[in-house]
């Protein structure tokens, strides 16, 4: 990425990194899940024992008052995360003409890629993407017009050796908490454990590599801007610090410190607009340093491409609690998000309040 940073690097002066408030002072909530290792998730709230009602209370609670929290005893063999770490750390270390091999373009958005823009600025880092269910296809019962969107196929690198199978493997086992903790929500929500998840059929969930290389002016960009995810979901394992989550409470931005063998969760967009915004979807970054490099890995769990995106009926009340977004379309919304990741665009990318009623 070159010794000197780029103006396209450079964040605009109110949005550069600033002192984060220190790590062991606040932090995020941390939630044991160990009650859903040793008992099932019941199908409605109102039947959970003591140790899942307690469970329910700390995810509502980070849920409104964060959007992100962190996990432990979450079920996922720390070995599996440590092969698809050493695989990510691997496939980075290649040279630069092995990884584009795997580039990605515009017409397939997974693979390789070291030219990522969040809120048309360039982000100091390098990603490698593959979907969890290959391909990412829209069945034909999807919506009108949904043929337009291709399949998505996975680009696998020949090395490092192991590189597909540690992913897969890991993909599936990430895949199984993702499901538990849509569950988990949609009891927050008092809905049944199971109403979200046909939303997940044929979904469209992928895993990202981010490799954050030491930059020479880590005052000046970010490894990834401020933003918040699409989503439903989002999983993530961090080897280092460098993640900051802005506070709803004060706007303060808030350094998530790692702890081992946990992950970092946070409400996307759709959990937001599903909630018909009980919940709200995080603002959020990463820092970087200069003179260390940083890995993480999140999993975006994401519904199918057709599936359209509104406020759940049984939480609507049209004169108490009226639907406060018109329905979109996850597959238009998600081919927008990609396209402005993609290249500079010379407006802001689709967000969920374009969708907003109005009041």
């Amino acid at each position: 990425m070159g010794s000197l940073v780029d103006p396209a690097f450079v964040q605009a002066p109110e949005h550069r990194p600033k002192p984060t408030a220190p790590e062991a002072a606040v932090g995020i909530p941390l939630i044991d899940l160990s009650p859903i290792l040793h008992s099932p998730i019941p199908a409605a709230g109102g039947a959970a024992p003591p140790a899942i009602s307690r469970l329910l209370a700390e995810v509502e609670a980070a849920c409104l008052e964060w959007g992100f929290f962190q996990v432990i005893n979450h079920g996922v063999p720390s070995e599996l995360l440590d092969n698809i770490m050493a695989a990510s750390k691997g496939f980075f270390a290649l040279p630069a003409e092995e990884k584009r091999q795997v580039r990605r373009d515009d017409v397939n958005p997974l693979g390789y890629y070291d030219v990522e823009h969040t809120k048309n600025v360039r982000d100091w880092k390098e990603v490698f993407d593959f979907v969890v269910e290959e391909p990412a296809v829209l069945p034909a019962s999807a919506e009108p017009g949904a043929d337009e969107f291709l399949p998505l196929r996975n680009r696998w690198p020949e090395y490092p050796p192991g590189f597909r199978e540690a992913c897969e493997k890991y993909a599936k086992a990430a895949n199984e908490l993702a499901f538990k903790l849509l569950e988990l929500i949609a009891l927050t929500l008092g809905l049944p454990a199971n109403r979200l998840n046909g939303f997940f059929k044929d979904q469209s969930s992928f895993i990202r590599f981010n490799h954050y290389p030491p930059c020479p002016s880590p005052h000046l960009a970010l490894g990834v801007g401020r933003h918040k995810d699409g989503g439903a979901l989002t999983i993530l394992a961090q080897d280092v610090g460098g993640l900051d989550v802005k506070r709803q409470s004060d706007g303060e931005w808030i350094r998530v410190k790692p702890i081992p063998n946990s992950y970092i969760i946070n409400v996307g967009d759709i959990i937001q607009v599903w909630s018909n915004d009980k919940y709200q979807s995080a603002e959020h970054r990463v820092s970087v340093n200069s003179v260390g490099e940083r890995f993480s890995i999140p999993f975006f769990f994401n519904p199918a491409l057709y599936v359209m995106v509104q406020p759940l009926e049984e939480l609507i009340d049209e004169e108490k609690r009226p639907a406060k977004y018109n329905a979109y379309n996850w597959g238009e919304f998600f081919k927008s998000r990609k396209n402005s990741n993609f290249k500079k665009l010379e407006m802001e990318n689709t967000q969920i309040y374009h969708f907003k009623k109005a009041v």
